[in-house]
């Protein structure tokens, strides 16, 4: 678990995001006790004594983390949230570059995803304030994760969604990780 974070966090930053969400739900599913996570999840986890102790720690530092930042609910770590923020500069400064075209057009083909989506959001919760563009589009990969995790299936139209938000998120990723910087 910390290994793949740790791995993920250099290598594929959307991803790297996705992992700590889902692992925010773990610990909020262990009502954020660390002793729970590792008596009743690491356990029965296949690794090592080394491996196990690694990730108690881990663990019980991201739950800490988590109490402290008031996350119990609902909510994302202050590391999630940098590591978002990071892309969604680079986003930015990606769309405003003439260098990027194809990024843009991928961007402007997941757009009215994102409007779709955002009044889906604003519907639901009214008086939530909006977010930005790569949230609502980790928000929606994350809930498709959820929905197959579950078992569930999702219709053409989402997986069409999930492929073109997919694709944009893993370019950014890609730009991030080979250290792309735009002069402005």
């Amino acid at each position: 678990m910390k290994q793949i974070a740790q791995k993920l966090r250099e290598t594929n930053r959307a991803e790297y995001i996705l992992y700590l969400w889902q692992m925010e739900d773990l610990m909020r599913a262990f009502a954020l006790d660390a002793r729970r996570i590792d008596s009743e999840w690491l356990a029965k986890a296949p690794l090592s004594e080394e491996e196990r102790s690694e990730n108690r720690q881990w663990f019980a530092e991201l739950c800490d983390m988590m109490r402290s930042e008031g996350l119990h609910e609902r909510g994302h770590l202050q590391i999630a949230r940098n590591a978002l923020e990071t892309l969604v500069e680079l986003h930015a400064q990606l769309l405003r570059s003439p260098e990027f075209p194809y990024y843009r057009e991928m961007y402007y083909k997941v757009l009215p995803y994102i409007v779709e989506l955002r009044a889906k959001n604003r519907q639901a919760q009214p008086d939530a304030p909006e977010k930005g563009e790569l949230e609502v589009c980790f928000d929606f990969l994350y809930g498709v994760l959820t929905l197959r995790l579950a078992g569930r299936s999702i219709t053409p139209e989402t997986a069409a969604a999930q492929k073109d938000v997919t694709a944009l998120l893993g370019t950014l990723s890609d730009y991030w990780k080979r250290g792309v910087t735009v002069e402005e």
